[in-house]
């Protein structure tokens, strides 16, 4: 289906002062046409400011057949004929020649310069002779790199643009054979060629394929290729935006468009061959040409102009968000439109440079296309030449015009102005004739590189009006595509108070219809943590709107911090009219009392809790965890109600907290910055409560906390408030048993570490909970030890409590020797217990080896502590008596010894075990 509009997309016109009717014309780079007739060319110049002024002339060494201008190089290029010989050459310089009878230089394609004659070239138009094994039938020059492909009977000829540096001011453009591609049987009438892309029309097919990258110069190959039946029209590509330099162009996409007489075709040609558009002709066309923005299609009366979905494609291949609730464009399929069809008598053939159409018209008799033998119509090619048959000298009434298309943004203008004519009706109108004028905005923004700064501000405003726009129509209109209100809003820059405010809220009231892409807009607006605070009165359209909508909503929608001003007693009066409804549940309860909070009224609050038990309140903040913590400008903030149970019920804000964290709700580093905050403690200072989500965390093994992490932040801050004797600024959840009890992590003590700790009586209940917690983790088989001894040192072993750590932590590295060494010195009473529990197995040889020499030298050297050093000297010779045989035994005995003392032990080793 095609949609036809009366809109105005063409301007000004004017007449090329051509002298001879012409033969070919062609344009192209920012300001150049060329007209010509017989064996001569006309330069001119165009711009849109003044009128088109010749800018030179000369003469080609053969009549002219077809020719073709690029803009990288600068050159023009032709096919010529004399004395039915057909010839290939380039024409560069041609600005330097400013009359007819200025010098010309002709030289060979690829003939080295000579430095005495280079200087010449410098200030004189050059003829490149390119001279080809056969005859050339059809050109097409790169629009990226300008490189050069010829047509000739079944095989192409690439030639690729080189410059030849004379010195460092001075370099002369040249060409390059490269390659040669053999194609059976196929005669080329016309070919596209873009960045190794070629298109190639015969008279019964077209053939499409892409130059591999690795080919050597020279290389001839053969390619079996794909065949399609309609012929090529023309090739588009679009080079990406904000490239300085043409060397640095980048192609995005690639489009084809073939036409038959009445209906045209246009494909995407760079990953795979996409069909994307169908035209219908009102009439039998002439000929047609591809634009960024438009197809412009001729007839022997009209000037048409049809839209184009190339910058929608080109939007998808370029931008990975595109099509998500970030960013939306228009379709590639959606219908196309006409925008004009202008009154044109005569129109014969038609180009297209920038924003001007050349075109050709005649009144007289109709020219006839020269090649009569294929009833298919000539190729037209961006910046290529377009060609009618010679006519008599009889034939008279031709001009050449430029019609120059309105600047985008005043089009575009025109289209807002013209979809409000669709508004009150509600049609699928208003949202097509916005999206082409979206479209067009977005394919004038695609070569940024061409626009200047001014011009480029204008289609970014217009760009963003026109998401605005589309934002409007899908928020409002009943469509399937309503969730599209979400990325256009987003791409218009709109806050959503500005959205809200241009609603029209006539005829307010609770039966009022709202469409279903305004309140998904509104919905996941809310939901994103938005820096915007809405204001009463549009905080409570909100809360209407759900209402009627989606109900359910509502206490999701009451929780966002955009909501912050609502009313307190308009959000009850919503809320319990959910009750009414049958929609009571856990998460309306909590959002009620999260109100009371605000409201100040603590006995509606705990009227509102106090039915369910604290596994139900959990799963209520799982459900909307806004409840307790918000975002605002990027910051971590808890809510009222957060405050409140942090100081009511501690333990059910932990459990709360913990359950996002297995729901994936909230990341370890929030929750931690929620509890800092929530406690008010700069970021040095751990509270307690943070202490206790730790325990928790490491209680409830969350998959998604590293275990080494945890439990160093346990343990550091445990040591911390150890060195320190800090008590804690809240009564810890769970004590040292608790977490034994409940936690694996959390080791059962061994029991000379209590032995060790009996003698230091002056630790209160606090500090002794910090100090199970640190030896129990300690004692927990998950721990590294390692990585928690350099934070050791704050931790004195001048005190009991310190030397447990330091012992235990040397204990689980096998320091055992100097475990034993600083226990014979510091605390011989634990010596017997700790070699019990630790020397076992592979360590039982410390027994005699370490333990029993230290206490008889700690025996002879007497002193107050001899009395503990016997008692354990005895205590490990019962143990070596029964370990080591008899002989064994009187070896590890000192010599100095007494017999008396020793007697015994002997005495009970030779009778377990007989001397031999």
């Amino acid at each position: 289906m095609v949609h036809l509009y009366n809109l105005h997309p063409f301007g000004s016109q004017q007449v090329v002062p051509c002298k001879l009717e012409p033969e070919q014309f062609c344009a192209g780079g920012r300001d150049a046409l060329f007209v010509a007739a017989g064996c001569k060319v006309e330069a001119f110049s165009v711009d849109g400011r003044e009128l088109c002024r010749p800018r030179c002339a000369f003469s080609t060494l053969g009549r002219v057949l077809r020719m073709a201008y690029s803009q990288e190089g600068d050159y023009l290029v032709a096919i010529e004929e004399k004395n039915k010989t057909t010839s290939l050459r380039a024409y560069v310089n041609w600005k330097r020649k400013r009359t007819e009878n200025s010098r010309v230089c002709i030289r060979m394609v690829g003939h080295n310069v000579e430095a005495p004659f280079s200087e010449s070239f410098r200030d004189q138009m050059s003829i490149i002779e390119m001279p080809l094994s056969e005859a050339p039938l059809s050109i097409a020059c790169c629009p990226v790199k300008g490189d050069l492909l010829v047509g000739c009977r079944n095989k192409l000829v690439l030639f690729t643009l080189k410059y030849l540096v004379i010195n460092e001011q001075f370099s002369v453009l040249d060409f390059e054979r490269s390659l040669i591609i053999h194609i059976d049987n196929i005669t080329p009438i016309e070919i596209s060629f873009c960045v190794g892309y070629v298109a190639v029309m015969s008279d019964l097919e077209v053939l499409i394929f892409k130059l591999a990258s690795d080919l050597t110069n020279g290389e001839r190959i053969d390619h079996h290729l794909q065949e399609t039946s309609n012929p090529l029209k023309q090739t588009e590509g679009f080079p990406s935006d904000g490239k300085n330099s043409s060397q640095e162009k980048e192609l995005l996409s690639l489009f084809c468009f073939f036409s038959l007489p009445h209906v045209g075709y246009l494909y995407m040609v760079v990953k795979s061959v996409e069909l994307m558009s169908v035209y219908q002709y009102p009439e039998k066309s002439q000929q047609a040409v591809l634009t960024p923005q438009f197809l412009h299609v001729i007839t022997s009366h009209n000037l048409q102009c049809f839209t184009v979905r190339c910058s929608a494609a080109v939007a998808r291949e370029e931008d990975r968000y595109m099509d998500t609730t970030l960013k939306a464009c228009p379709p590639v399929s959606m219908d196309v439109c006409v925008l004009r069809i202008q009154l044109f008598i005569g129109l014969k053939a038609i180009c297209h440079f920038k924003n001007h159409i050349i075109l050709l018209t005649k009144a007289e008799p109709e020219a006839i296309p020269e090649r009569t033998e294929s009833p298919r119509k000539l190729l037209s090619t961006k910046d290529t030449s377009v060609k009618t048959k010679m006519p008599s000298v009889a034939e008279a009434g031709w001009n050449l015009y430029i019609v120059n298309t309105i600047s985008p943004v005043q089009l575009y203008k025109e289209m807002v102005d013209y979809s409000n004519t669709y508004k009150t009706v509600k049609t699928q109108s208003c949202i097509h004739l916005l999206s082409e004028a979206h479209l067009l905005v977005r394919a004038a923004l695609m070569d940024g590189s061409q626009l200047e700064p001014r011009e480029k501000a204008e289609l970014l405003e217009a760009f963003r009006e026109s998401c605005g726009h589309l934002g409007d129509c899908y928020s409002r209109l009943d469509t399937q595509h309503s969730h599209l209100a979400l990325p256009y809003y987003k791409m218009s820059g709109l806050s959503l108070a500005e959205v809200l405010s241009s609603v029209d809220w006539t005829g307010e009231n609770e039966l009022r219809k709202y469409e279903r892409g305004l309140t998904f807009y509104i919905n996941h607006s809310l939901y994103e943590n938005l820096d915007e605070e809405l204001s009463e009165e549009l905080a409570a359209k909100v809360v209407q709107i759900f209402h009627v909508t989606e109900p359910k909503q509502l206490p999701h929608i009451l929780c966002s911090p955009s909501m912050k001003n609502i009313d307190p007693l308009t959000a009850l009066h919503y809320l319990r009219k959910l009750d009414t409804s049958g929609f009571s549940s856990i998460l309306v309860t909590l959002t009620k009392a999260s109100v009371a909070l605000k409201m100040g009224d603590l006995d509606m609050y705990r009227n509102e809790v106090k039915s369910y038990s604290e596994m139900k309140l959990v799963c209520g903040f799982i459900l909307e965890p806004r409840l307790l913590v918000q975002q605002r400008k990027g910051q971590i903030v808890p809510t009222e109600l957060a405050v409140h149970l942090k100081g009511a019920q501690p333990g059910l804000l932990v459990a709360s907290v913990l359950g996002l964290q297995k729901n994936n709700k909230i990341g370890v580093e929030e929750a931690d910055s929620l509890f800092k905050v929530l406690c008010g403690k700069d970021e040095d200072i751990i509270p307690q409560l943070l202490i206790d989500l730790w325990e928790a965390q490491l209680v409830a093994r969350l998959p998604n906390v590293v275990l080494q992490e945890l439990c160093f932040k346990l343990t550091s801050q445990y040591i911390c408030r150890l060195s320190k004797r800090q008590s804690p600024d809240t009564t810890p959840l769970r004590t040292a048993e608790d977490l034994i009890n409940a936690c694996s992590h959390y080791g059962l003590i061994y029991p000379w570490v209590h032995v060790l700790i009996s003698s230091d009586s002056l630790a209160d209940k606090n500090y002794t909970e910090d100090l199970l917690k640190l030896q129990s983790l300690i004692c927990g088989p998950s721990f590294d030890i390692a990585s928690i001894t350099p934070f050791l040192e704050p931790l004195s072993e001048d005190t009991a409590a310190g030397l447990s750590v330091h012992v235990l932590c040397r204990t689980r590295l096998k320091e055992y020797e100097q475990c034993i060494d600083t226990l014979l010195e510091r605390c011989p009473e634990a010596l017997i217990p700790y070699a019990n529990h630790q020397l076992k197995e592979e360590n039982r040889i410390l027994w005699w080896k370490k333990l029993l020499p230290e206490l008889c030298e700690k025996m002879k050297c007497g002193g107050e502590k001899r009395q503990l050093y016997l008692s354990s000297l005895k205590e490990t010779l019962s143990v070596v008596a029964v370990e080591l045989d008899l002989k064994d035994f009187l070896n590890v005995l000192p010599e100095d010894g007494t017999a008396a003392f020793f007697l015994p032990y002997l005495l009970y080793c030779s009778r377990k075990k007989p001397l031999t």
